[in-house]
């Protein structure tokens, strides 16, 4: 039966008039976000009427709840979770309010809470609800102490939660001193002295007192000290040579040396004083970082001295030690994809007899195109690096269900909105947070296809790298803006896979992010360097507001680009270690021995740039293969790395 004109007309009235309502809305969403982040509550509060029913509403309840966290009414804070139910919102709210709790010791109201709390990634929420537990008879207090006792050396900072349960077993017996003090060493390690003074006061707040001192002059502290006989001051002194060792390392290793402290210090103070001097040397790329670690003992140096000792020894060429610090490490260090690689590289240099078989079992664990050693893995069995099977397409019906699931529809909207930091929090909660029961490999690939639709390349990215099986490398390595990098890339005499390689990495094909340092666009370049490279290819007329346009942003950062790879001689992995620390860091690296391109990338002393670059080299190669229909290889691209050659000035700039 035909409708009417006149019920058309209606029709199309009503869709108008609610394309309008949800307009204003829209506007108001965006006004809330401006005045949530000027901390104005009363105008976020008159807002909030005008985006009830909104697909974004919970978003708007957050911001108007979590101000109120301190002095509002339990029912309230509850009234505002239920009507978010089911987004990240809530359990944001839920996982703020549960830290707001413990703070204030409200051990009734945090205990109704926190079975609902689906995140659960919270360490200090997790500390808490550790002691409770172990209050409670839940869980065994031994027990209890030491997942606390992992919680609370994994946090950076001084805070309440772990500090507060720690104190508690600490009170209890069940926590054992030895874990405060460890505490203090990995923060001092870090140059954390809040979070090393605090842990020292939970055992005794004079002993913070003597500490502090220690932070200012460590030199000072040790040299005063004739003995250290008692378990406090034994304790002080080894803090004190690590925290020497951050300030001027040769007086720190004079100082270990001196024959009164290997006499009186414990193999395990020993041990793990000479890892931390050892890993500052090793960072530093100095030949004698092996000869420090040899002083201690390995089973008493922590994950990141035993990383360290086996990159000393990889750059020395000293299979036994890498072969050795790795047999030191946890199973679950052992286990990483680095440290695997590398175990079987060991074993291989060191031609042992039951090596062979043992040496392809390890490489047969991590082969895969999915990474840097899992890469090399492969080549190592004699597989070229290619494309992946490709899964069957996502179908009409698939692609429908995500469109359909709420927290994707809200992460759209709110990325629609420009909301885009609240947008990928969203997303990550859906695909990776919200369920104890993970999604499909097919639902997976459906969400990514739709990020991808929509140009969400990092959104396309980020949720087809969770599949497990089935492996799209057409969403996990998209080539946005084909012509203008290919063409780009191919007058200057770049690869178009190494460009392709690099923007994955930097942006994500994000052509409006923005770095916390001021790096902008695709390539994410820095002002200086825009204006500096601008300059050096002739563009007389840039201005600095140009750099967040599209092709100017590709034109700037591959000539860059270019100009490090010149630099260093066509050496990609130095290349993208300049692209990323600045050109005089690599150089200062490169000096000493002639090394294998992933012995030197492992040995690059900044993890961020460390990671950089293999993630930058892993991905070109995959683009390589995408890019060409053509087997890869990894190797070919690392090369070596030795001391530069050249005598003529450098071509960049040094930071």
């Amino acid at each position: 039966m035909k409708r009417s004109l006149f019920a058309i007309m209606a029709a199309l009235t009503l869709q108008g008039a609610a394309w309008a309502q949800d307009s204003r809305a829209d506007a108001a969403m965006v006004e809330m976000r401006d005045a949530y982040s000027h901390r104005d509550k009363e105008k976020v509060n008159n807002l909030l009427p005008s985006v009830r029913g909104h697909v974004l509403e919970p978003l708007a309840l957050y911001w108007a709840t979590k101000p109120q966290l301190e002095t509002a009414a339990p029912s309230t804070i509850r009234n505002a979770l239920s009507r978010m139910a089911g987004s990240y919102w809530e359990d944001r709210l839920r996982n703020d309010w549960l830290l707001q709790l413990g703070k204030n010791r409200d051990w009734a109201n945090f205990e109704i809470e926190l079975p609902r709390f689906r995140m659960n990634d919270d360490r200090q929420v997790q500390c808490y609800g550790l002691m409770l537990d172990a209050a409670a008879r839940r869980i065994p207090a031994g027990e209890a102490a030491r997942q606390t006792t992992e919680l609370w050396h994994q946090q950076r900072d001084a805070e309440d939660g772990c500090s507060t349960a720690a104190k508690a077993f600490l009170d209890s017996g069940h926590m054992p001193p030895e874990a405060a003090w460890m505490r203090a060493r990995l923060a001092v390690e870090a140059n954390k002295p809040d979070a090393a003074l605090q842990a020292i006061g939970l055992l005794d707040p004079q002993w913070a007192g003597i500490a502090k001192t220690i932070v200012k002059d460590p030199g000072d502290y040790v040299d005063d000290k004739i003995t250290a006989i008692r378990p406090r001051t034994k304790e002080l002194v080894t803090l004190a040579i690590v925290r020497l060792g951050a300030i001027d390392l040769p007086a720190a290793v004079q100082n270990l040396q001196r024959k009164r402290w290997a006499v009186q210090l414990t193999d395990e103070e020993l041990g793990w004083a000479w890892g931390s001097l050892g890993q500052r040397a090793a960072k530093a790329l100095d030949p004698n970082a092996l000869s420090l670690y040899a002083n201690g003992q390995d089973r008493f140096m922590s994950a990141d001295h035993l990383a360290w000792k086996a990159r000393a020894g990889l750059r020395a060429g000293q299979w036994n030690a890498v072969r050795d610090a790795i047999a030191a490490m946890s199973p679950a260090q052992r286990s990483e994809p680095v440290w695997v690689y590398w175990q079987a590289r060991s074993l291989q240099a060191l031609r042992l007899p039951e090596a062979p078989q043992q040496v392809q079992a390890l490489y047969a664990s991590i082969a895969s195109t999915t990474g840097f050693y899992e890469q090399l893995a492969m080549e190592e069995l004699g597989q070229a690096i290619g494309v992946p099977p490709m899964p069957l397409p996502v179908s009409t019906e698939e692609l429908r269900t995500a469109e359909s699931n709420p927290g994707v529809q809200r992460a759209l909207t709110s990325f629609r909105l420009g909301l885009r930091s609240e947008a990928v929090r969203e997303w990550h909660y859906t695909v990776a947070l919200h369920s104890t029961v993970d999604l499909t490999d097919r639902e997976l690939l459906a969400i990514a296809q739709l990020a991808c639709n929509n140009s969400l390349w990092d959104r396309c990215i980020n949720t087809s790298t969770r599949t497990q099986v089935a492996l799209d490398h057409k969403q996990r390595f998209p080539t946005p803006y084909l012509p203008q990098v290919t063409q780009r890339a191919q007058a200057i005499g770049l690869d178009p896979a190494y460009v392709y390689g690099l923007i994955r990495q930097e942006s994500r094909f994000v052509v409006a992010a923005r770095s916390g340092v001021g790096a902008s666009g695709l390539m994410q370049v820095m002002p200086a360097t825009a204006r500096w490279t601008a300059r050096k290819i002739g563009l007389t007329d840039f201005q600095p507001s140009q750099i967040n346009d599209r092709d100017t942003n590709i034109q700037i950062g591959t000539a860059y680009l270019k100009l490090a790879l010149d630099d260093f001689e066509g050496s990609m992995p130095m290349a993208a270690a300049a692209y990323n620390a600045g050109p005089g860091r690599p150089r200062r690296w490169r000096e000493g021995p002639t090394l294998a391109g992933e012995i030197w990338t492992e040995n690059i002393p900044f993890d961020e740039t460390r990671d950089y670059v293999k993630q930058v080299l892993a991905n070109t190669t995959n683009y390589a293969a995408l890019l060409t229909g053509q087997p890869q290889s990894l190797r070919a691209r690392l090369g070596v790395v030795m001391p530069s050659a050249v005598k003529a000035p450098p071509i960049l700039e040094s930071e």
